[in-house]
């Protein structure tokens, strides 16, 4: 997941994030996670560090902490011991330093991390480059007081505070051990500036102890016989891009089958911690498997873990599943990769590490807003010996009638998640882009159109074939609405779920649950066969049992003589080449027009490209003259570069996607959809391509004082009017009486929309409504229909429901909202977390942190809002006061919907830190408790 974008909206104008990676930060006994952005201004580059309470979205989610300049006072050095560089899987130890200060850091394994340090590199060199010219970093100097006196940013030139100075005495510590253990490595060349590698001896900060460091992975050097790196190995010239992609193209001249073992265990364990040993489930082959791919869901249901996930029941799984593998073989822990309480873990066979690369983990949230971890994936992706392999586990949308938004989050996942790849001019890896993927996890799909007593029947009989003609996973699968090309072996077991938790009896609670086989394991690939596919009932610790499979893979090794002889006729082939070519290409269209674009509706056209020239070519989007990107910010190239070989062709995705950042100035008329992309050819010249289209405004994004000012639909007014509104700064509509809001029939009353009331006479007058009527048809559906669903605010809607969702606000038809309770439930968030200014303005937000103790205090600071937005804050906390008077029914309580509406309604203008986030969620705790006059 990138997070730059989150950090992108912490900037000001003219600063670039070039990327972002999130770390832990190394000090005296503690570990605490962080994320960094290499940040460009004016061809200053700077490393912004922010804490964060979750995977990073947007700027809410960060607060920024440090900054550190890249100038000649900076470097930059690996610290990994011996051992820690011979781990396949492990992390990446670096120090910092600038001045006298120096912060230790633990990068992720991975390309990403090595693409960080890469981007680092690079422009610590081009300081050194030119050592004339010192920067001057004045653009850093406004930070200072954003950090409102935290001792972050101390000066300019040496703004480390905080995090350094912690380190500062542990540091000095460290480097007299350093002297005893330390070692130089190799001397590593970076944009042709020389820079050793110093690799420490001190013990690793992880949660494994030496003992158990010999059990993970250790891998040979990078040599031509190691030959899981033969394809592997990091390569940027054209002349390199296309010898690999020849290697690929002939791998069958080089390489052979050979079968692997791979156990595929899955369990939801219902957030309980292990209170039986998991060797039933974990080594119930006859041989030791080769390879271990397990994964939970559940892990832990607490809100800390959802909010902030942040959990100790990882260690005491991880310690669970480590002690139940196989006893006859020794396992190393290659990667775990964990979102919220979706957790995967990844192990091979000692023997077989070396032939481990390119690891790589990512995770991607389906929950409310498309943000929340609760729901979605966590990925493993891997080279073994010379096939891709992509292990996903994942957890679906919940209750028995949501299987289309479970189909939703499968694509959404497939979609959004994405691996990068070490060579940059490459587009990242997608799941389906791998030779083998291995698909596990709590799906969810439920038994329909039985009884429950049918149900249980034929799973007395044993008729697991006829119950599995009722099974909505199935039948998805044949409609081909999910899951497409994956196989599935034949379910001879029992469904998995759901037991009374210590038994193995059905559901006896009052809900009942219908039995269903939610946890599976699907398989796509060629040359796989399924050994065994069963549950396994002997544990009882949750109301879900496990499920494993075995699949004996082919994987493709290489035969290195064949390899060799391979590689040497491309080679040849390559020299004949004539280098004075001057590489050309033809598009297919140079002008594209993008029509009725709608406010988060993803449109997509395709620029084909081919190389009808002499030579292979590498291409590129750059930046035009004083732009920061190549493109505008709601247009999106993917890939933005590649490399075509000779006589072949490439098709790149223009993207258009309007989103809460680019909505506000689309909506007034302030900008256009229109573009122009430069697309370069390496050592050839360049080609324009236009892009246009018309979007189409939406109460998304626009303002509370500008809807308050149209008594029309937002679609049906001039673009004239839209851009005189939002030039108004001033609020005049009047106020709301709370006791007007509801009624016992649960219709708003008081309300002075003209087209509520049905006065002539109002609607032609010029005063304003008191609140949107799009907000207050949202409000008044989920009164009317949602003030008892269970989950309400917790559990995502469907995206086509929103859609329609959206164009009846923006259109006014048809009268009444469609879709289903959570989807109206979402577009309600997603049009408060869209407004340009939230409901209580960033004015106001520092006096809100100061009154939060107060409840009389925060009363007043409300009733100072400009009117329109005191009417739309009052009017919500009305209804969640309603909504928590029914929390019997809804599951919701007063910390649920302070967390989720606090970071909606009160945003700070330089982004919050945890503490501030604590501090918004109890000012608005008292008015969710005791109410507002």
């Amino acid at each position: 997941m990138d997070q730059s974008v989150a950090i992108q909206e912490t900037l000001e104008r003219g600063e670039n994030c070039i990327i972002a990676v999130q770390c832990d930060v190394l000090f005296d006994n503690i570990v605490e996670s962080r994320l960094l952005g290499l940040v460009e201004s004016a061809k200053e580059h700077a490393i912004f560090t922010y804490t964060h309470r979750r995977m990073a979205i947007t700027a809410d989610d960060v607060s920024l902490e440090d900054i550190i300049p890249i100038s000649l006072d900076f470097a930059v050095v690996e610290v990994s011991s011996p051992e820690e560089l011979a781990v396949v899987g492990g992390d990446t130890r670096v120090r910092l330093s600038y001045q006298e200060e120096e912060l230790e850091l633990r990068l992720p394994f991975g390309s990403h991390s090595r693409l960080f340090l890469s981007e680092v590199n690079r422009a610590w060199s081009d300081v050194c480059k030119s050592p004339d010219q010192v920067p001057q970093f004045e653009w850093i100097s406004k930070y200072h007081k954003a950090t409102r006196g935290q001792g972050v940013v101390k000066q300019a030139l040496a703004p480390l505070g905080t995090t350094l100075t912690k380190l500062k005495q542990h540091s000095k510590t460290e480097r007299s051990s350093d002297k005893k253990g330390t070692l130089e490595w190799e001397k590593v060349s970076n944009s042709g500036t020389q820079k050793s590698r110093v690799y420490s001896s001190s013990e690793s900060q992880g949660i494994f102890s030496r003992e158990d460091r010999d059990d993970l992975v250790r891998s040979s050097s990078h040599t031509p016989a190691n030959k899981a790196q033969i394809l592997a190995m990091p390569q940027f010239g054209l002349r390199d891009n296309l010898i690999k992609c020849e290697l690929l193209k002939n791998d069958n001249l080089y390489t052979y089958l050979e079968d692997f073992s791979f156990f595929l265990g899955t369990y939801n364990v219902n957030g309980q911690t292990p209170k039986e040993s998991l060797h039933p489930w974990l080594s119930c082959t006859l041989n030791p498997p080769d390879i271990y791919c397990v994964g939970f869901q559940e892990l832990d249901l607490s809100k800390e873990a959802f909010f902030f996930n942040d959990t100790p029941k990882e260690l005491e799984w991880t310690k669970a599943v480590s002690e139940a593998l196989h006893p006859d073989a020794k396992y190393a822990l290659v990667k775990l990769v964990r979102l919220v309480g979706i957790m995967l873990i990844f192990y091979v066979k000692k023997e077989h590490a070396e032939f481990i690369s390119d690891v790589e983990a990512e995770t991607v949230g389906t929950g409310i807003m498309g943000r929340m971890g609760n729901k979605g994936a966590v990925a493993i992706r891997f080279r073994f010996h010379n096939s891709d392999i992509c292990v996903v586990n994942s957890h679906l949308a919940a209750h028995i009638e949501e299987y289309e938004r479970r189909n939703q989050d499968y694509k959404d996942i497939c979609s959004r998640l994405q691996f990068r790849q070490l060579d940059s001019t490459q587009p990242p890896l997608t799941i389906m882009k791998h030779d083998v993927i291995l698909w596990i996890g709590d799906l969810n799909y439920r038994i329909t159109d039985l009884e429950v007593d049918n149900v249980k029947e034929l799973i007395s009989k044993k008729d697991f074939e006829t119950l599995h003609n009722y099974d909505q996973l199935k039948r998805q699968i044949d409609e081909e609405a999910v899951f497409v090309g994956f196989v599935e072996g034949e379910i001879d077991f029992q469904p998995t779920y759901k037991y009374d938790t210590g038994s193995d009896k059905w559901d006896t609670s009052e809900k009942c649950r219908v039995p269903a086989w939610c946890d599976r394991i699907l398989w796509r690939g060629k040359n796989i066969k399924q050994q065994h596919y069963q549950s396994h009932m002997a544990l009882k610790t949750s109301d879900h049992k496990p499920v494993s499979s075995l699949l004996v893979t082919g994987i493709k090794r290489v035969n290195t003589e064949a390899y060799k002889k391979t590689f040497e006729e491309i080679v040849r082939n390559i020299d004949k080449m004539e280098n004075e070519c001057i590489p050309s290409v033809t598009l297919a269209k140079r002008e594209f027009h993008f029509q009725d674009v709608k406010f988060m509706q993803h449109q997509a056209e395709t620029l084909s490209i081919i190389n009808d020239g002499q030579v292979p070519c590498q291409f590129e989007f750059i930046q035009k003259p004083n732009e920061p990107t190549y493109c505008k910010p709601w247009l999106t190239a993917n890939p933005p570069k590649g490399f075509i070989a000779q006589g072949a062709s490439v098709d790149i995705d223009l993207e258009v996607f309007v989103n809460r950042s680019t909505a506000p100035e689309l909506n007034s008329g302030k900008e256009q959809i229109e573009d122009i992309l430069v697309l370069h050819l390496e050592r050839g010249k360049d080609y324009f391509i236009s892009v246009t289209g018309n979007y189409l405004p939406s109460c998304y994004g626009t303002s509370i004082h500008s809807l308050c000012q149209l008594r029309e639909p937002i679609r049906d007014m001039p673009q004239g009017t839209l851009r005189e509104l939002v030039s108004d700064p001033m609020c005049r509509s009047g106020t709301v009486s709370l006791k007007y809001l509801f009624s016992s029939q649960g219709c708003l009353t008081g309300h002075s929309m003209a087209e509520k009331s049905g006065d002539e006479n109002a609607a032609k007058s010029e005063k304003p409504l008191d609140i949107p009527k799009e907000l207050w048809m949202m409000v008044d559906h989920l009164f009317r229909n949602a003030i008892k669903q269970e989950d309400i605010f917790q559990q995502p809607g469907l995206r086509s429901e929103f859609a329609e969702i959206r164009d009846c606000l923006d259109t006014g038809m048809p009268d009444s909202l469609p879709g289903s309770n959570h989807s109206v439930a979402e577009a309600l968030l997603l049009f408060l977390d869209a407004l340009p200014e939230p409901v209580v303005p960033f004015s106001f937000y520092q006096q809100c942190l100061e009154s939060c103790s107060n409840a009389s205090q925060c009363e007043k600071v409300i009733s100072m809002l400009p009117q329109c937005h005191q009417n739309v804050f009052n009017y919500l906390a009305a209804f969640l006061r309603e909504l928590l008077k029914n929390s019997a029914s809804n599951r919701l309580d007063v910390n649920i919907l302070a967390t989720i509406f606090a970071s909606l309604l009160l945003k700070s203008p330089m982004k919050q830190d945890l503490a501030e986030k604590r501090k918004t969620q109890e000012f608005f705790h008292h008015f969710l408790t005791q109410g507002s006059s």
